[in-house]
């Protein structure tokens, strides 16, 4: 497919995990200036108040078994508002490069010639835990995280991660998307040799004042999320530096509004 050449640049713009005192400067006045914003589900509403007020504002956001737009969708509604527009931004939650598809639309950009520049985010693996006083690594108890999606297809588990080396090789797991795949992943991390008692929290809508914490370890949490009607958007972190949620959730980061 053969485009005109494009007018404006494309920037992919991370908006963080929610909580508008962790958006960063760059993305802040890009917003601003902007001309369009094509943006996701999961963008918090005071992010989205930084818009510029004539700048045109199209939704593409996705949730599980709900898209508004898909993703080719999107890729050309982007190559085409930069035929006409100066500077397109694609507002994305947490980071574009981290399960975010940024990767995916900056190369579909770049084949299509339209300029694109990345605008890193924080990602919501790292923030919504720290909002919970729980640290990813810790001198004394974890020098490895890996963080990994625990997302599914349209209609059923698709079981492509490693769970058994993802158990075997580090010492605290962070899953994004994977809350509602949980009792598919609990019993492959238990198989691989993770004990039952091993700590996990869920973080639900991390960073904004809405948060939401489940403490419990593998073998009860799926009855604790049962009984507290416990779903995503939410993160999951496996291992023993959860223990530290305890001591440390009360020196927790402060919503800043902005």
């Amino acid at each position: 497919m053969t485009h005109q050449q494009p007018l404006g640049k494309v920037y992919l713009v991370g908006a963080g995990p929610g909580d508008p005192g962790l958006f960063t400067l760059k993305g802040k006045t890009l917003l601003e200036n902007a001309d369009v914003v094509i943006y996701d589900a999961l963008v918090s509403e005071a992010i989205l108040g930084m818009i510029n007020p004539q700048a045109e504002q199209i939704n593409a956001g996705k949730r599980r078994g709900r898209h508004s737009k898909k993703q080719p969708e999107t890729t050309r509604l982007l190559i085409e508002k930069a035929q006409t527009h100066t500077i397109v931004v694609r507002l994305k939650g947490g980071d574009p490069f981290v399960f975010g598809r940024g990767g995916e639309e900056m190369g579909d950009l770049v084949e299509a010639g339209v300029p694109v520049e990345v605008v890193p985010g924080i990602t919501a693996g790292v923030a919504a835990p720290a909002y919970a006083g729980i640290p990813l690594t810790h001198r004394n108890i974890s020098s490895s995280v890996t963080f990994v999606t625990g997302h599914e297809s349209v209609g059923k588990y698709r079981p492509k991660v490693n769970w058994r080396a993802i158990a075997q090789g580090s010492e605290t797991i962070v899953i994004y998307m994977g809350v509602h795949n949980l009792p598919h992943i609990i019993p492959q991390l238990k198989t691989a040799g993770l004990s039952g008692e091993t700590p996990i929290a869920l973080v639900r809508w991390g960073t904004l004042p809405e948060q939401e914490d489940l403490i419990g370890t593998l073998d009860s949490i799926l009855q604790q999320m049962e009984d507290e009607d416990f779903s995503a958007p939410a993160v999951a972190v496996i291992g023993k530096v959860v223990d530290l949620h305890a001591v440390l959730y009360y020196c927790r980061p402060k919503i800043i509004n902005v």
